[in-house]
């Protein structure tokens, strides 16, 4: 047989068939397993690693709590509201605004030379039988005061100094002492009762009323505030808070009528007067009767 003919009758290689898209991965990779031990070992470290970072990203920033202040006897009223404030010096974003705000996260911050002042300027003479201030060596160490005299008066030329206290790391409210403003046994107090902040009680004679703690009064026109050190030898100083109260006589009036009603006493109720008329002339009735002659 002739070489070419021999060459024509072997069997031809058939080619191979190609995939359409050319750059895709072999075939055999997909048979491949993806459950690595590897990989899950990983994840694991991943999330030891990072165990609340979601969580961090979606809690919300914790908003900083005040300490509440303690609520007003019922006995009280607080008449701070009545004056007009003044200070020796303030620095700007932290004066008298802040100081009569109720949020103690507000504070007066002095600017200038020590004593620094303040001056509560009532435009009628008041009755006080109460004050407190609010302090926070946490928050302002150096700027807390460690003493403060408290003076009153009619006007700024007869200023009389009736108390002195002295601070060790104060932390909230603190009631200031009365001691030094004088005697309480005087005919009006009797009449009206003065009572201490805390609603204190106590037994009056053999029947078991209870009566209010007297207290002094301190009657004035003008209360100055004068801070005269501070902790660690500060210069400037904070003051947060202060308030001062009076006696509520329209507490009193309620209490006294609640006592009578719950022991059976005949409560008068308040009429209102009424004007009288006068009676007018009148005529003499005529019955039509001819007079006789």
């Amino acid at each position: 047989m002739p070489p070419a003919t021999r060459r024509r009758h072997q069997p031809q290689p058939q080619p191979q068939p190609q995939s359409e898209h050319p750059l895709d991965p072999p075939s055999d990779l997909d048979d491949v397993s993806h459950d690595d031990p590897q990989s899950g070992y990983m994840e694991s470290v991943m999330a030891d690693i990072y165990p609340e970072a979601e969580d961090d990203e979606e809690a919300p920033p914790e908003s900083p709590t005040e300490p509440s202040t303690p609520p007003l006897p019922p006995n009280l009223k607080e008449i701070s509201s009545l004056a007009s404030w003044t200070v020796s010096s303030s620095k700007p974003g932290c004066g008298v605004p802040q100081l009569r705000s109720p949020s103690t996260s507000l504070f007066w911050q002095s600017d200038g030379p020590q004593p620094h002042y303040l001056n509560i300027h009532f435009f009628k003479v008041v009755e006080i039988v109460a004050m407190r201030i609010y302090l926070d060596f946490d928050q302002d160490e150096s700027y807390t005061p460690t003493k403060i005299a408290f003076l009153a008066g009619m006007g700024e030329m007869d200023l009389q100094e009736w108390g002195v206290m002295s601070f060790v790391e104060p932390r909230g409210w603190v009631n200031v002492d009365f001691e030094g403003v004088g005697a309480v046994d005087r005919p009006e107090d009797d009449a009206s009762g003065s009572e201490d902040e805390l609603g204190d009680d106590e037994d009056d004679g053999e029947h078991g009323h209870r009566r209010g703690k007297k207290l002094p009064v301190l009657r004035a026109m003008l209360v100055q505030v004068k801070i005269l050190e501070n902790h660690q030898n500060g210069k400037d100083t904070h003051l947060r808070g202060l308030q001062i109260f009076a006696r509520d006589k329209a507490f009193r009036e309620r209490q006294g009528t609640t006592a009578r009603i719950s022991t059976g006493a005949p409560v008068r109720a308040e009429v209102p007067a009424t004007k009288k008329k006068k009676p007018r002339d009148m005529p003499e009735p005529d019955f039509g009767i001819a007079e006789l002659r």
